[in-house]
C-alpha cells in the first residue's frame, strides 16, 4: 500500500523493475536498523518471502471485488478488512519475537529511540512514504490513505495482546549497557507509546 506507492514512483524514475526496487528498498531500510540497534531474526527473512507468497495465494483464492454485484461495496469491504487483518497480522508476527520485517523494525527502533508510540511512529513513516512516492509519480488511492492513517493505531492496539514471553532471549537497547529479555524490550516499546504525550 503506502510502500507500493514509493516502489512504483521509484521504478518509474529508475531503470529498474518494481521487484528490484522493492528488494533494494527493503535492504536500504535494513541499513537504517544499524544506528537503531535493531536485531534481525528468522521473522525478518520470513516476512520478505511469505508476504509475496500469501499475496499471490490470496489473489488466486479471493474473487475480484469489482466483478461481484455491488462492486464498490465489496471493494470498500475488502480494503477495510484487509487493513484490519494486516494490523492484527503485523502484531501477531511481531509478538512472536522471531524478528520483524524491515519496515516494522524501523518502526520499533524509532519508537524505542524517540520514546513515541508505535501508532505515531508508524503513521509518520507511512505518511512520509506515501508523500515521497506520490511526488515521484506513484499512484495514491483512498485505500492507501486509509491504510497509512490507520495501520499504526491498529498495530498499537493489537500488539499488547500478541506478545509471547521469551525470557531466555536477550536484546540490548540503545540506552542500556546490559541486555534485557527481548519480551521486556518489546513491551517497553509498546508501553512507551501509552505513556508518551503526543
Amino acid at each position: 500500500m503506502p510502500w507500493d506507492v514509493l516502489h512504483q514512483g521509484l521504478a518509474g524514475r529508475l531503470p529498474l523493475s518494481i521487484g528490484t526496487v522493492m528488494i533494494l528498498t527493503g535492504l536500504a531500510v535494513l541499513l537504517l536498523w544499524v544506528p537503531l540497534r535493531e536485531t534481525p531474526g528468522v521473522g525478518t527473512v520470513a516476512n520478505a518471502v511469505l508476504i509475496g507468497l500469501f499475496t499471490a495465494l490470496s489473489l488466486r483464492v479471493l474473487p475480484d471485488p469489482a466483478a461481484l454485484p455491488g462492486g464498490l461495496a465489496w471493494r470498500v469491504a475488502y480494503a477495510a478488512a484487509g487493513i484490519v487483518v494486516n494490523g492484527y497480522a503485523t502484531a501477531l508476527y511481531m509478538g512472536s519475537q522471531f524478528g520483524r520485517g524491515p519496515r516494522d523494525g524501523l518502526m520499533t527502533g524509532l519508537a524505542r529511540v524517540t520514546g513515541r508510540s508505535i501508532r505515531l511512529v508508524r503513521t509518520g513513516i507511512e505518511v512520509v512514504v506515501v508523500a515521497a512516492g506520490f511526488l515521484l509519480g506513484g499512484v495514491v488511492g483512498w485505500a492507501t490513505l486509509a491504510f497509512a492513517l490507520s495501520i499504526g493505531p491498529l498495530v498499537q492496539a493489537f500488539l499488547p495482546y500478541t506478545v509471547v514471553e521469551l525470557p531466555d532471549r536477550q536484546w540490548p537497547t540503545a540506552s542500556e549497557s546490559t541486555p534485557r529479555p527481548l519480551s521486556r524490550a518489546l513491551k517497553a516499546v509498546i508501553s512507551s507509546g501509552v505513556r508518551s504525550k503526543e
